[in-house]
């Protein structure tokens, strides 16, 4: 029995075909191993978070599921992870996220003998060569390696209505933000989203409302801001701020703040769980860029302070869609608070 695609959009297709078939323990030459590398990391990212979420609907117990930090891992760890039969399980998933070009092929003779009791997810953080150790090492053992290379504009644009449509929103949208957004998958993704969101809201999605809520290359802007925010404002921080309210709506500010402040949120309670960086990346929908930055700002805050700020934003939104203050003055006045 053919596995079926990994991507949400194209495993649906081979739903019904692969009907009744047992995919608790894989058959002898399967792709139980994937290997997945390029320089189009949101679409090698998208396929790894898909494959292993499909694996882990039959595992009973955490014992089953073993994500692997790819910093200073070594050929005889990844054997031993890979090697180590199930406990309570039909099988054990093995995940290593992030491993770097460079150190991939050190991790080639993990690869010699592989349970069939044992599935695998390894991304590399690049692309490799196809005379590299690990490809070489995967496909001897039965495995897939699928090069996710990078989409030339036309491509881009391809997806980026094609994405648009699986999200609900119509193809003019999703041409409309290729126009708006810079070519990265990831960024494309996260405005598309917004955008569903925001339709999903009971909200009129025309080309104004698309013009207002698209970010376009401004996320950076929103970076600085937090990064000058947390754990208290700066002299940095309003200069910023000036920066943007010369570009854009206030309230479209408090509204891009109060969402990464929330995923800051979210990055601080991983943390305080013990979670990796790679693991959040892998689970977590956002670009890794982005997940990254939430990663690193919430180490200088506390989820109290997180909590309070979102709390502020949120009075902020109410007080001005009620009239109470002007909508910049009050936008100052609320990071004041921070």
């Amino acid at each position: 029995m053919p596995r079926c695609p990994s991507s949400p959009v194209h495993a649906r297709e081979c739903t019904d075909a692969a009907a009744g078939y047992d995919s608790a323990v894989p058959k002898r030459g399967s792709a139980h191993l994937l290997l997945l590398h390029g320089e189009e990391s949101f679409l090698v990212d998208e396929e790894a978070r898909a494959t292993v979420q499909e694996w882990r609907r039959e595992l009973v117990s955490d014992f089953g599921y073993d994500q692997l930090d790819p910093q200073g891992l070594s050929a005889g760890q990844l054997r031993d992870a890979l090697l180590q039969g199930p406990f309570l399980d039909p099988y054990r998933v093995v995940v290593a996220r992030n491993i770097l070009p460079r150190r991939a092929d050190s991790l080639a003779p993990a690869f010699e003998l592989v349970p069939e009791t044992t599935r695998a997810v390894l991304t590399v953080a690049g692309r490799l060569n196809p005379s590299s150790k690990l490809v070489k090492a995967i496909n001897s053992a039965g495995g897939t390696v699928t090069q996710h290379t990078a989409m030339r504009p036309r491509a881009v644009q391809e997806w980026t209505v094609k994405r648009a449509r699986a999200l609900g929103l119509p193809p003019a949208v999703g041409a409309q933000v290729a126009r708006m957004v810079r070519p990265d998958l990831g960024v494309i993704d996260s405005e598309l989203r917004k955008l569903a969101a925001y339709q999903a809201g009971g909200n009129r999605l025309d080309e104004g409302a698309v013009r207002e809520l698209v970010v376009a290359d401004r996320q950076e802007d929103i970076f600085r801001l937090t990064d000058n925010l947390l754990p208290h404002p700066t002299p940095e921080a309003w200069r910023v701020v000036r920066q943007l309210v010369d570009r854009e709506q206030p309230t479209l500010i408090a509204y891009r703040l109060a969402r990464h402040l929330s995923l800051v949120l979210e990055a601080r309670a991983r943390q305080d769980r013990g979670e990796p960086l790679s693991a959040a990346q892998a689970e977590m929908s956002e670009h890794p860029f982005v997940v990254q930055k939430a990663y690193d700002a919430a180490r200088q805050t506390t989820p109290e302070h997180l909590e309070g700020g979102l709390r502020a934003l949120l009075t902020y939104e109410w007080e001005v869609k009620s009239g109470q203050i002007d909508a910049e003055w009050g936008l100052f006045n609320t990071l004041a608070t921070f």
